[in-house]
Order: structure tokens, then C-alpha cells, then sequence
């Protein structure tokens, strides 16, 4: 593996910069503003390399950017109704920064805090400390990001934590694909497969209704591959809701720590695939419905809604306020342990 490290400037301090490449010459760049991802770029059939990322010109442009473009959400991804939750009898009010619910955890998250970081020989290992009532939330947690890039084009991203006092926790990744490249515009054309029977009902905010509902006869099947695109302006109220997919589906028999492939995404143009594998219960998917206004792009322009997917690994919304969820409580003692993995290939 090769690193290089170089860094730049923003209103919260440096960012660091660390660029990993394979023997093969398939690269990923990393920021720890966010612990996030800047840049993959891997081959096509062809052997044409492109970046599969979208990310912006300007690094510090990352910071308070709507879409959290590539960066470790948290302390919770995903919408807490009404920005509470209790935890012993004792309610705690977050941050309402997406109506009148908590997103993402808060305007303040960890997407915008620049993270400790310290290269290793095949990734980078970011650390961050998150102080007892920061955002609302009860607890000193202490949480690393590690990112590993392989020979074979797989990135491992593993994701621990631990707190002194009860608390709740929900960390994924929020990276935006497109895989004929981040600057070929609209990613509906691609494939997308989930092997998932229920997907999360919601309201009008996007916030779960408590309902495992089944995807038979519903846009939300994706159980045989299809077109991204393909159902997205069906009269369907959660589509109508969002202008597109921002929904979440349940993992079929997941069992805690057990790795499981949870999506398929692919580009007949280009050959390219990506095969996702979490330990986490639930995908959430986004279509990048409201990207338009995003800051301008790596490639100069900007960014149009729909130009690329955030396929998120998570513990499922709103939990904390839905005991039939699996539970994302974190107790003293305990140690919050999630694995994702991007995978990818090419279909010849």
C-alpha cells in the first residue's frame, strides 16, 4: 500500500488527507474532517480507471454540507421523532435540525468534527471523543473509524465505541455513488439489488411508523435486481414523500455481528459492481433526491439531484422510540462493534 498525507485548512482546524493505493493502482482517499470518504477511483471492464465517488473541489467544503457527502454520521444516522428520547425513565431532547425531528445527530454531528487520526499500513484508524451532553445526548463515548483498502478493491470500514454512562449510538457511512463515474450525471439508470422481504414504513417526515411492511407488490421490492429508476415516480405515498427513495429495509434473519450481503449496486455501461456486506439490521437507501445546490463538485461543475446513492448501513430510525426495533442502546461496559464492507468488481 501506498499513503500520502497532505492537508488543507478549515474554520474547525486542519484536514488531513491520506490516499491509499493497491498494487493494482485502484486508490481511495480519506478525510478525517468527518472520518469520511473523498475519492475511490477502480476500473471498468475496460481498464479505465474512474473515481465512483461523489465529493467536492474544495475539501473544506465538506464541512455543514446538507448531503454529509462520504462522512461517519453520528451519534445517531437517521431521524429521532420529535428529537426525543428516553433512556431509564429519563428524557433527553436533542437538536431539531430536519423539521421537528433530530437528524443525523444534530448540526453539530460527527460529520463535522475533524477526527484524530493515524495511518496504517493498509488504512487509517480515526478516533474521536464525543463529551457527556454533546448534542443532547447522555454519555462520554470514545469512538473509532477503521478503514482497510485491499489488493482485490475492497474497502473495510469497522466502526467501535464505547461509553461511561447509557447511552445510544447508530454510526454508518454516507458515501454517495455513482459507478459510471461522478461526473456522468443521473446514477437511475444503474442496478440496484436488496435482498430484503420488509422495508420500514413512515410518515410524512420520513420518520418509521413501527410497521415492517412486506415490498410484495410495491415499489420497495428489490429482490430481483432492477433499475433504480424504474419505480421511483410510482404513486406510492413514501416516494411522493421524499421525491424519490430515502427509505430504510430490514436485513433478512440478521443476527448480531453476523456479516450480511445487503445490496448490489451496478452499471451495464461500465461493468462496474458494488457488493455492500454489514453487521448492521437494516440498509437505508437514498436516491439523492435534493443534491441540487450541493457545493461544486471534483470535477467543476455541480451536482444534480438523483447523481448518485447513498446506500447506508444502520441501526434502524428512530429505534430508541420503537421497542420493536433492535435495541441501539449502548450501556457502560459494552462495546459497540459494526463492520461495513464495499466490494468492487466488474460483470463482464
Amino acid at each position: 500500500m501506498k499513503q500520502r498525507k497532505w492537508t488543507t485548512e478549515s474554520e474547525k482546524g486542519e484536514i488531513t488527507l491520506y490516499k491509499l493505493t493497491n498494487k493494482n493502482g485502484a486508490s481511495v482517499v480519506l478525510s478525517s474532517l468527518g472520518a469520511g470518504i473523498i475519492s475511490i477511483i477502480v476500473p471498468d471492464r475496460n481498464g479505465r480507471y474512474h473515481d465512483v465517488v461523489l465529493g467536492y473541489a474544495n475539501p473544506s467544503d465538506y464541512l455543514y454540507d446538507a448531503p454529509h457527502a462520504g462522512k461517519t454520521v453520528g451519534r445517531y444516522a437517521g431521524r429521532i421523532a420529535d428529537g426525543k428520547f428516553n433512556i431509564d425513565e429519563t428524557e433527553y431532547q436533542l437538536a431539531q435540525n430536519c423539521g421537528k425531528d433530530a437528524l443525523h445527530g444534530g448540526p453539530e454531528g460527527f460529520a463535522n468534527r475533524i477526527w484524530e487520526s493515524q495511518p496504517l499500513s493498509n488504512g487509517v484508524m480515526f478516533s474521536l471523543v464525543s463529551n457527556d451532553g454533546d448534542e443532547g445526548y447522555p454519555g462520554q463515548l470514545a469512538i473509532t473509524a477503521q478503514y482497510i483498502w485491499s489488493d482485490d478493491n475492497q474497502l473495510t470500514i469497522r466502526l467501535r465505541a464505547a461509553t461511561d454512562k447509557k447511552t445510544i449510538i447508530n454510526l454508518t457511512n454516507h458515501t454517495y455513488f455513482n459507478l459510471a463515474g461522478e461526473r456522468s450525471g443521473c446514477v437511475l439508470g444503474e442496478r440496484l439489488w436488496i435482498p430484503a422481504t420488509q422495508y420500514l414504513s413512515t410518515d410524512e417526515n420520513l420518520v418509521p411508523t413501527g410497521e415492517f411492511a412486506s415490498v410484495e407488490g410495491t415499489p420497495m421490492d428489490f429482490r430481483e435486481e432492477k433499475i433504480i429508476g424504474q419505480d421511483i415516480e410510482a404513486d406510492f405515498p413514501e416516494l411522493k414523500y421524499a421525491k424519490g427513495y430515502d427509505n430504510t429495509w430490514v436485513v433478512d434473519d440478521w443476527k448480531k455481528g453476523e456479516l450480511k450481503t445487503v445490496a448490489c449496486l451496478s452499471d451495464d455501461a461500465t461493468g462496474r459492481t458494488l457488493e455492500i456486506e454489514s453487521t448492521q439490521p437494516s440498509v437505508h437507501v437514498y436516491t439523492g433526491n435534493w443534491l441540487s445546490g450541493s457545493p461544486r463538485g471534483k470535477s467543476g461543475g455541480g451536482y444534480l439531484d438523483y447523481d448518485g446513492i447513498a446506500i447506508e448501513c444502520q441501526g434502524m430510525p428512530d429505534a430508541p422510540n420503537k421497542p420493536q426495533f433492535p435495541s441501539q442502546l449502548l450501556n457502560p461496559g459494552e462495546k459497540y462493534d459494526e463492520t461495513i464492507i464495499f466490494k468492487f468488481g466488474i460483470k463482464y
